[in-house]
């Protein structure tokens, strides 16, 4: 008998309200996203492929093989199927339109010449957010040629990094990116990959990827950003965790520079020095 037919055929238990409880806090204690109890459907859903794949007959005997893994790479996984990886080419769009007409110009005015404007993406998912900003940076740089910027993003999931490093998405719609954007910067495709499209070498190497789990002590970013972009992220941690993020965050953070998070978020009292400027947009003083 194959394994296949093997892993297939054994009995499967159901996500118990204990294993429940276990597999939160295994995701909350690494990543810092809080589960809450009513998603149990949901964590379940997520994570019966995997728990099949590996021939384990319940979700708490998965539990405890997460635990029991020594090399961390199947709590990464839990992790990385436990995320919620939501974005899109110019979501929120108001904020892309306050950094490149408002905040950068000011910023600018008290940099040296030729030193770039550094922004980091730091929940930059499958990379969307990111490229968008360096779709814009490349038009200012048609407009001026001595404008310089240093893009820099990062997110917990290799999964979604390996997606954002090869720059390849369905075609977005001219109501999302403009016609003049799409022909100068994205490779449609043809054949099978009709209604795909890759974005230009230019465009994808002007972007630096990485991993980093922003629950760490520390983050492998240097210099001191200009902007950093954490949006929609903060909606998934507890105060207190908001709390130690955006402390860590804004040890990156130049003093002048802006933190800009989601809509529907709020960083209020999080942290001194830190003051709202529009919305969503804070700066540090």
């Amino acid at each position: 008998m194959s394994a296949a037919v093997q892993q297939n055929s054994l009995p499967f238990a159901g996500l118990s309200n204990r294993g429940m409880r276990r597999l939160s806090e295994l995701v909350r204690e690494y990543s810092g996203i809080c589960i809450g109890d009513d998603k149990h459907q949901l964590v379940a859903n997520r994570l019966r492929r995997r728990v099949k794949e590996l021939g384990i007959d319940s979700f708490d005997a998965y539990g405890d093989y997460v635990r029991s893994d020594a090399s961390g790479r199947e709590l990464e996984m839990l992790v990385d199927l436990m995320s919620t990886n939501h974005t899109a080419f110019f979501r929120e769009r108001e904020h892309f339109t306050v950094l490149f007409n408002q905040l950068a110009p000011k910023l600018r005015a008290s940099l040296p010449a030729g030193v770039p404007l550094r922004v980091w993406s730091a929940a930059a998912s499958s990379g969307e957010e990111p490229y968008t900003l360096a779709l814009l940076a490349a038009e200012e740089q048609r407009r001026d040629s001595t404008l310089r910027w240093q893009l820099q993003a990062s997110d917990i999931s290799r999964r979604m990094l390996e997606v954002a490093n090869r720059g390849i998405y369905a075609l977005p719609s001219e109501a999302v990116v403009s016609t003049e954007l799409l022909r100068r910067y994205f490779e449609r495709g043809v054949g099978p990959q009709d209604g795909r499209c890759r974005l230009r070498r230019e465009v994808r190497d002007s972007v630096r990827f990485q991993r980093i789990n922003l629950l760490d002590a520390r983050y492998p970013i240097l210099d001191r950003q200009h902007v950093i972009f954490c949006r929609n992220v903060m909606i998934y941690f507890d105060v207190p965790t908001r709390r130690v993020v955006v402390e860590r965050l804004l040890s990156h953070l130049a003093p002048g520079g802006f933190l800009i998070v989601g809509y529907s978020e709020s960083l209020g009292g999080l942290a001194p020095g830190l003051v709202s400027v529009s919305h969503g947009v804070y700066t540090r003083l």
